[in-house]
């Protein structure tokens, strides 16, 4: 087992992100419990780009409530509803979300003063039944883009989905 905390800042996002797939699919081979996933990808994917927070939010009630899971970073929200701030928009529509400035993203939620920039990526099981919302946060504006929506959606959908 590759049990193995990565940090690839030096690394091009797309070989970052490739790399960082490989290593979880291989440290989480065997594990079939959504919630032992979901801690573990927190802290892979936080210590490999020095986030402000990495974390799940997950469905406890479809369509209508996530709750604050597995995370690495200080205190999250505890719970959110569908459409709410960036988590919910993400949960509500089953679209990721990227949002350069969080204080321009209509309702966005201060859990952290801190944050600057978002990415949120909906985690569906292999069935496509909505599990989670996995949600990022960096001090820095436009933190996020394109690779980083490509990489985290092929990541979790590895590990969640076994595609």
């Amino acid at each position: 087992m590759a049990e193995t905390t990565l940090d690839l800042r030096h690394l091009p996002k797309r070989d970052a992100y490739a790399t960082l797939r490989e290593n979880c699919v291989e440290v989480l081979r065997g594990v079939n419990d959504d919630v032992t996933k979901m801690a573990t990808l927190s802290c892979l994917v936080h210590h490999a780009f020095c986030h402000l927070w990495t974390g799940f939010y997950r469905v406890v009630e479809p369509g209508a409530l996530l709750r604050v899971g597995p995370y690495q970073g200080t205190l999250g929200c505890l719970e959110i509803a569908f459409g709410r701030g960036v988590c919910g928009a993400a949960a509500a529509t089953g679209v990721t979300q990227v949002v350069p400035d969080v204080h321009a993203f209509p309702g966005h939620i201060a859990c952290d003063g801190r944050s600057r920039s978002e990415i949120v990526v909906p985690v569906r099981d292999a069935a496509g039944t909505l599990l989670a919302v996995f949600d990022v946060d960096s001090e820095h504006p436009a933190a996020f883009d394109d690779d980083d929506r490509d990489g985290l959606e092929r990541l979790l959908a590895a590990v969640f989905a076994g595609g």
